[in-house]
């Protein structure tokens, strides 16, 4: 079947559940999130076979799907954890040669070096452990306590991170892990030379790291000329005599978050791994692209056919793939136009590039492919769906990727030339699962405010929710490097947060998800806008945009308007109640941020002050005034708080000392602490708890 037929029939089958929106019963919050979701796919280098974790309900489990000759893919399940226990799955990858998969489970994915969390409170406090599955099948098998595995090309060895030391261990069962490199700081960023017999890693050192190569064979170490800053990404020429990294300046962040448009420029250098020597082959101008800007994939920086270096960069203004030759020349821009690449994979030769990017399209992720060293882009995928974090098989054609829509969470796919997309996983929505009764978010932008146009996706209540004027909210998400999607997000997180505004919108809600400056999708001067944050909260105008669009529309009443949101989301929601409570009547406000000016947030950044010694009296002040905590003698709007005091993205301590302070003002707050629970909360039943909590409070606050 060609592409274009087979979106044709997926628009008939979304008209179909359109029309049959309108007539469509309600639907419970148990019931919106009971779909699977799936994440961390991976692709065999040896062959067209794809892993990914599937989590259905807490349950978190490893699939695989395998071509089969004629067509079509076969899929099953490898591992059959049964319970939501809050421990999580991640770091999947392939082990070549082997039949297996390895797979990490527990810990905290986002600080892996910090105690375990046990959101649980299982007995025997939980490990983050190294664990080895058949992919014929069989029960896994546990290797080692660790995380961060990185498999050798001929698969006969498993590099991986333990309390910041890397140790090495074969795939097999009853194999003892041998410890290989410790030292100071923490290491990480592993990759290996071709031959397998040596590998690069990064000694992440507070304010500088350091690149360092392990040669298995002679069990000896030596460090590349370092620098008085960051060096990164390392990745080996094809024929392993090269190593070329990232070096990124030292750059103090004097008050927290705020814009970083321009600095000292970062640079890609190219180092004789026998004499660990380098050159520059490209620095990024001065001005606007000067600060490094990641790419959401893990990798940043690729050497591709040609004899060529691949990176991001956002000379332009848009964060876009660049190339220069390895010897150093000018750089070469690859993907021109006013959107951003997010994620992005090359294949194995080096001979295309497959990303995930909002071209055409600044509201969703599409698919894109390009040849290399030189070539044009050409679309792999397009419509109202969302298509992104592609990775290639073994034989650098096919694409596997992860894919939502309005109706259907994240889910796994195989693209192979010339076909229609293919469900990895066919069949996986539950019964219950409420996909004909989800209504579809408009795209919207709001009237600019201080010169800057925000946007958000408006999800309106269907019919039978009835006509005249609907209590509304305004969602924030966290980051603030996020973009909320028009459809199920691909971050956990907020695929959760959409399934509770479609949830809202259900119940009578209109809902607006606001994408904020100081977001992505919308370039450099959209993310890096001035005054950010700590440096003046100029996001929150983008809030009060939200408001008065909202309290513009016939059908809202201008006096139910509260906001909800978590992390940066739940800053903004205490900053919204806080200056304008005769704004919002309401809001619901999960592990915010509540004072920059003390920095619990983090209280120090590796061996890193939050601020630096010599920042101005008048910058301290100004974050001081663009916290929360600032203004609550004007807070009078009651107020839901929602904190794990696991949580170590932002320190519980946020959250008790603005009760405290609203509490002796006699402020209405009421209260849901989630022992042992992290940011992220790990428990499905945690979110339920959460999100019932949420719809409760505004219930009584608004709708009433």
């Amino acid at each position: 079947m060609e592409r274009g037929s087979a979106l044709g029939i997926w628009a008939a089958f979304a008209a179909v559940l359109g029309a049959s929106a309108a007539s469509a019963a309600p639907f419970t919050l148990e019931q919106v999130l009971s779909a699977p979701f799936a994440s961390t796919l991976t692709a065999d280098p040896g062959g067209r076979r794809f892993a990914w974790i599937e989590r259905v309900e807490g349950r978190r489990n490893v699939w695989i799907a395998s071509a089969r000759r004629g067509g079509g893919f076969d899929s099953r399940a490898l591992t059959r954890y049964a319970d939501d226990d809050g421990q999580d799955l991640g770091e999947l990858a392939f082990v070549p040669g082997h039949d297996a998969l390895v797979y990490v489970r527990g810990g905290d994915f986002e600080e892996p070096n910090k105690p375990y969390p046990n959101p649980a409170h299982a007995a025997t406090p939980p490990e983050q452990d190294l664990w080895l599955v058949r992919t014929g099948g069989g029960q896994p098998v546990r290797l080692a306590e660790g995380h961060a595995p990185v498999v050798s090309p001929s698969g006969d060895r498993i590099v991986f991170v333990r309390k910041g030391a890397l140790y090495g261990i074969a795939p097999r069962a009853g194999a003892r892990p041998e410890e290989l490199v410790r030292g100071l700081g923490e290491l990480g960023g592993v990759r290996f030379a071709p031959d397998g017999r040596s590998f690069a890693f990064v000694s992440y050192r507070g304010d500088h790291s350091v690149v360092g190569i392990y040669s298995l064979a002679s069990r000896t170490l030596h460090w590349l000329e370092a620098a008085y800053g960051y060096d990164l990404s390392p990745v080996f020429a094809p024929d392993g005599q090269r190593l070329a990294f990232l070096r990124l300046p030292y750059t103090p962040d004097e008050v927290g978050i705020g814009p970083h448009r321009s600095g000292v420029p970062w640079s890609v250098r190219v180092a004789d791994v026998a004499s660990g020597r380098s050159t520059e082959a490209y620095r990024a101008p001065a001005g606007r692209g000067s600060v490094f800007h990641p790419l959401a994939s893990e990798q940043q920086l690729y050497w591709a056919a040609g004899d060529t270096l691949l990176f991001p960069a956002e000379t332009d203004g848009w964060l876009h793939l660049y190339a220069v030759p390895a010897a150093g020349g000018p750089a070469r821009l690859l993907t021109p136009g006013e959107f951003e690449i997010e994620y992005a994979a090359v294949a194995a030769d080096g001979r295309a590039v497959v990303y995930a990017a909002n071209a055409g399209d600044l509201e969703r992720r599409h698919l894109w492919r390009l040849p290399l060293p030189a070539g044009a882009p050409s679309a792999l995928t397009s419509g109202e769906g969302i298509e992104t974090m592609p990775v290639l098989a073994g034989d650098g054609t096919t694409v596997g990727y992860l894919a939502s829509g309005v109706r259907q969470p994240l889910h796994a796919l195989a693209l192979e030339p010339g076909h229609a997309p293919l469900e990895l996983h066919p069949g996986a929505l539950p019964p219950g699962f409420p996909a004909a009764a989800l209504v579809v978010p408009q795209p919207v932008a709001l009237p600019a405010r201080d010169g800057v146009i925000a946007h958000g996706d408006l999800f309106l209540p269907p019919a039978e929710a009835g006509g005249g004027r609907h209590p509304a909210v305004v969602f924030m998400h966290g980051g603030p490097i996020r973009q909320m999607l028009p459809g199920w997000h691909y971050m956990d997180y907020y695929a959760y947060a959409y399934g509770l505004n479609q949830y809202l919108a259900s119940r009578g809600y209109v809902v607006l998800a606001l994408n904020y400056r100081g977001g992505i999708g919308y370039g450099l001067d959209f993310r890096e806008a001035e005054r950010l944050g700590a440096a003046g909260a100029a996001e929150y105008n983008d809030v009060v945009a939200a408001a008065e669009f909202l309290r513009r529309r016939a059908d809202v009443d201008a006096r139910r308007v509260g906001l909800w949101g978590g992390s940066y989301g739940g800053y903004l929601t205490a900053l919204g109640l806080a200056r304008d409570s005769d704004l919002f009547a309401a809001g619901a406000d999960l592990h915010g941020v509540h004072d920059w000016y003390h920095a619990d947030l983090a209280l120090s950044r590796g061996n890193v002050p939050y601020y630096d010694r010599d920042v101005s009296a008048a910058a301290l002040e100004t974050a001081w005034r663009a916290s929360p905590m600032s203004a609550v003698a004007s807070w009078r709007s009651p107020v839901l708080f929602v904190h794990g005091d696991d949580d170590r993205n932002v320190h519980f301590s946020e959250t008790t000392r603005l009760v405290h302070a609203l509490e002796l003002r006699g402020v209405e707050c009421e209260q849901l602490v989630l022992p042992d629970e992290i940011h992220d909360f790990l428990r499905h039943a945690s979110w339920l708890r959460v999100y019932a909590a949420v719809s409760d409070f505004l219930d009584r606050r608004l709708a009433r």
